[in-house]
């Protein structure tokens, strides 16, 4: 487990940021607001937090062996896992926050746009 903490230093960091800012009570801010906005949010956080995830899996496993599925299920199924369970965790555990199916979908999206990216896009680059 504690290898995983020293490979994975980023990521750990963005998990955590996500799960902070999935749960707690968010201020109320004047800002610029347009329809959708929050989606827009939830799909920078989570292909970020894919990205991150990838990117050092990517890192880590270039000499050893690059492999698809584990990949899938550290960059894909794992976020995807905690987009639910966090989604399930606002409505659950907080009085502020709600659990939103379409905020599941925009979270999936930029996990599935991260996976994408990292696979055909940045693979063939850092395995030079």
């Amino acid at each position: 487990m504690l290898r995983h903490v020293k490979k994975y230093p980023f990521s750990i960091a963005v998990i955590l940021a996500v799960i902070y800012l999935s749960l707690m009570n968010p201020p109320s801010m004047d800002i610029l607001r347009f329809p959708g906005w929050d989606k827009v949010v939830h799909f920078c956080m989570y292909s970020g937090m894919a990205g991150i995830i990838w990117l050092e899996y990517l890192f880590n496993h270039r000499k050893s062996g690059l492999h698809l599925k584990a990949g899938l299920l550290a960059g894909g199924v794992y976020p995807l896992l905690l987009s639910g369970l966090l989604e399930i965790g606002q409505s659950v555990l907080t009085k502020s926050r709600s659990g939103d199916w379409l905020d599941f979908a925009a979270n999936a999206g930029g996990v599935v746009t991260a996976s994408l990216v990292a696979w055909f896009v940045l693979r063939p680059w850092i395995k030079k």
